[in-house]
């Protein structure tokens, strides 16, 4: 039988891209190119605040860092919010934001696939964008996500309706598109008393006042549907038809505070009091009209198109995760993202492949750390400061092309330390200590890396060192004795011979 899925097809799916720095431009590549399929590591450039924060700021290509973090992160992360480019073929000053339609899909493909693959089982990604890419991208994330997997469309109104183009209606709104990585989540309510609906809903039910003149309103607390374990009489009222809509002990308590009103038929039945100072609002919609439009007088300034007022992730962050939950954001720009998820006690990775990381992010980062950011949420959520992040960079690929020889070598500029921790990436293994013979370990394979010729004195003093911390041993070399005696427990892997085959094309 054919495979009767349901795909959106484009020129080049088969491909993946590569984004050359230097040019400034993606180019097609095959998807084992190591360009692209390589993991590649991380270096620790500066950290702020709290030595002890787990906050991490990238700069580099957001595939290739979504790689670096994947086998650290995956299956941990709560809530992802991507602002990507839109491809309207706008000239922004910081992105390409004209990206062919087969580029921009195939850029967007490769990053999804990742990111689901770093959600918790109960995590959501959320991805903003507006009407040029909106249709295909639905279909690209019912693709990657499962099509059962798609929780709401979310429609933002984020300007003002002023201009008055002459060839189509004016676009107000921008889009937010919301999976969830599998059917078991929970979310937390969240009200709004901003939107027009709520506006008029108040005035039109808030109509009584109590003795002391409090505004209230009247809530039936029959129940919609049968109830057979809340049928009760309460003061001669009887049961309604399906039952009362809460228990007999929460009835008690809101009589006692004096949270109920009763006819004075006993027929009718009783209506709790909700008073206009306690009420929280309308449960949030699908349609959010309520949040103030960003202009270029507010505080929260908008750098450049694209990006999101804090007001916008607040409200996500809120019914979509808890404190020190992880929340990432590999569109990054500004940082609005991760300097919200701060103020609100999240832990957060953000991922920003241009100068802007430290530019904007990095600065804005700092201000939000000592407390001296005060646009955004800072005045909600009563922002003091506090917390830190570290700042990384992605590493260098770990192979070059050498233009005389023609062959793939190591990149000179991996030695030492990062020679060790680009080999263990690639291999699987996890880091223990670079300065001595334990360098990684997987299971009860230990793995040793060196650049130094691999003779029979050096195999035994590495082995004495790692003595009986593994079963096995592996030891990757550059150059290699021809006259070694090894135990059983112990493989010699020439570099990078033994590395390229993982992306042979």
């Amino acid at each position: 039988m054919k495979n009767t899925k349901l795909e959106l097809q484009w020129s080049n799916k088969n491909k993946a891209l590569y984004y050359d720095m230097a040019a400034g431009k993606y180019e097609w590549v095959d998807k084992k190119d190591p360009r692209v399929s390589e993991p590649r590591i991380l270096l620790e450039r500066s950290s702020y605040g709290d030595p002890q924060s787990e906050n991490l700021l990238i700069k580099g290509d957001n595939l290739l860092a979504l790689k670096a973090i994947e086998d650290d992160f995956a299956g941990k992360i709560k809530c992802i919010y991507i602002d990507p480019p839109y491809n309207t073929g706008s000239a922004f000053e910081h992105y390409d934001d004209g990206l062919e339609h087969s580029l921009w899909l195939t850029m967007m493909r490769d990053r999804l696939i990742i990111l689901r693959k770093l959600l918790r089982k109960d995590g959501f990604i959320f991805v903003q964008i507006d009407n040029n890419e909106m249709a295909y991208l639905k279909v690209l994330l019912d693709e990657i996500f499962g099509r059962e997997n798609f929780v709401n469309d979310i429609i933002w109104k984020r300007r003002g309706g002023a201009a008055n183009p002459s060839n189509r209606l004016n676009n107000v709104t921008d889009y937010i598109l919301w999976y969830s990585k599998s059917a078991d989540y929970s979310l937390n309510q969240i009200y709004s008393l901003e939107d027009d609906n709520t506006q008029k809903y108040i005035e039109e039910r808030f109509v009584h006042e109590d003795e002391k003149g409090r505004k209230y309103m009247k809530s039936p607390l029959q129940s919609p549907n049968p109830r057979p374990n809340l049928m009760y009489d309460y003061k001669g009222y009887k049961t309604p038809k399906n039952g009362w809509s809460i228990s007999k002990e929460l009835m008690e308590q809101w009589d006692k505070d004096g949270k109920l009103v009763f006819p004075k038929d006993k027929n009718q039945n009783i209506n709790r009091k909700i008073y206009l100072d306690e009420y929280k609002g309308q449960p949030v919609s699908n349609l959010w009209t309520d949040l103030k439009v960003i202009n270029p007088m507010s505080k929260e300034r908008l750098n450049f198109d694209g990006q999101k007022p804090e007001a916008i992730i607040h409200r996500v962050l809120t019914f979509a995760s808890s404190e020190n939950d992880w929340v990432l954001d590999s569109f990054l720009g500004t940082g609005s993202t991760v300097a919200t998820a701060h103020k609100m006690g999240r832990r957060w990775i953000g991922i920003e492949l241009g100068e802007q990381a430290e530019t904007y992010a990095v600065p804005r980062l700092k201000k939000v750390v000592d407390g001296a950011d005060n646009g955004g949420i800072s005045e909600a959520v009563k922002w003091k400061g506090g917390g830190g992040f570290k700042y990384l960079e992605l590493g260098d690929s770990l192979f070059v092309r050498d233009s005389d020889l023609r062959l793939t070598v190591i990149n000179p500029k991996m030695y030492n330390g990062v020679l060790i921790r680009a080999v263990l990436k690639i291999e699987g293994f996890k880091l223990v200590n670079p300065d001595n013979g334990l360098h990684g370990k997987s299971g009860t394979t230990a793995a040793h890396v060196t650049e130094q010729y691999l003779n029979q004195e050096y195999v035994d003093a590495v082995l004495n060192e790692i003595n009986d911390q593994a079963k096995f041993v592996v030891i990757y070399a550059k150059t290699i004795s021809r006259k070694l005696k090894l135990p059983d427990n112990v493989e010699i892997k020439r570099i990078p011979d033994i590395l390229l085959k993982k992306f042979t094309v």
